[in-house]
């Protein structure tokens, strides 16, 4: 890990209130996303080109640069064939149901980097996206506020009525230096499918193993870092990352959730399960520290983008990690279900 003490990432509470019945499949992480892919591209795009990579203005048009980020050219480390994006959708807690008119639709949307910019646009799209109707039936709902959720706690940042967006600290601490000599275990549950894959398929619970896990993380924060924080690589020496992943012990409590979603763009359905539950790690875990505190919420994994490979882990005992989720900000399962602890 290089030295960075902070990272620009932050999380908004989005609250609406449905103005005809919103239907929502058992998890809605996809639908919300295609739902704002779409309102960003109409506000966004100047040229109506259907396709991005051939645009003039792809290099600052606001829509690639948030929802598709085209990948470099030229990298010293491989070639790309995609990158990350710099958001995260956070859906309503796993279930379908149906809210009434005048309910509230709760979500969050984790934005990283450079995307922090263009909240003013991501909050209109958001906007547009819920006014013309999502789900079965196309139900709509009216923003009511935009709540950020910080390292302090939360804090109103806007209302449609008001207009403005109130300044705000979209950075979070990272964790200092740790004795790397000491052994922490950590407990990780996972609440949103979590899909780490080999030759193009997710494992299952018994093929999943620490190093897998812990360098995923590495790589999606240090390209999320390098591409879009203007960081450069969070990670310096993967070799030796991973060769310290062979001392740490695990025990995993985990399940498979099957899922499916219909792809618009391929016209199928493609299942997109992972496992759930908890994971323990023990060990020589101080490298891997600040990888964890920001997978709380940058997530692991495919398809994180929206929403999938989602993760709670409790503070270490010297108190320098929050996970920046107060109070409703709090991801379904409660902070007193999570632990850490030196021995």
């Amino acid at each position: 890990m290089n030295q960075a003490t902070s990272f620009p990432v932050a999380r908004y509470r989005f609250e609406f209130q449905a103005r005809q019945p919103i239907r929502l499949p058992d998890y809605s992480g996809s639908l919300l996303r295609g739902a704002f892919g779409h309102a960003l591209r109409q506000l966004a795009c100047m040229t109506r080109q259907k396709d991005c990579s051939g645009c003039p203005l792809i290099g600052s048009c606001p829509y690639p640069a948030v929802f598709a980020p085209p990948p470099p050219v030229t990298h010293n480390l491989q070639k790309f064939s995609q990158i990350p994006a710099p958001h995260v959708i956070e859906p309503p807690a796993w279930g379908s149901r149906v809210l009434a008119a005048g309910e509230t639709l709760t979500f969050h949307h984790v934005l990283i980097g450079r995307a922090l910019q263009e909240l003013p646009l991501i909050i209109l799209a958001w906007r547009r996206a819920l006014a013309r109707g999502v789900g079965a039936g196309d139900g709509t709902a009216d923003l009511v506020r935009v709540v950020h959720c910080g390292e302090a706690g939360d804090e109103e940042i806007h209302r449609p009525e008001v207009g403005t967006i109130t300044a705000h600290a979209p950075l979070i601490s990272l964790a200092g230096q740790t004795d790397n000599s000491m052994t922490i275990a950590a407990t990780l549950r996972f609440d949103t499918p979590l899909r780490l894959q080999q030759n193009g398929r997710a494992l299952p619970p018994e093929k999943l193993q620490a190093r897998t896990l812990l360098m995923a993380l590495a790589r999606r924060a240090s390209l999320l870092a390098e591409f879009h924080a203007g960081m450069g690589p969070l990670v310096e020496d993967f070799a030796a990352l991973s060769a310290g992943c062979a001392e740490i012990r695990e025990e995993k409590s985990l399940t498979w959730l099957d899922w499916t979603r219909f792809s618009s763009r391929q016209q199928q359905k493609m299942a997109l399960g992972g496992v759930i539950g908890t994971w323990q790690l023990e060990g020589r875990l101080a490298p891997f520290i600040p990888l964890l505190q920001l997978g709380e919420w940058l997530h692991v994994g495919k398809e994180a983008a929206f929403g999938l490979g989602r993760y709670t882990m409790a503070n270490p005992p010297s108190g320098d990690i929050s996970p920046g989720r107060e109070k409703s900000c709090e991801h379904p399962r409660q902070a007193s279900e999570k632990y850490a602890s030196i021995r």
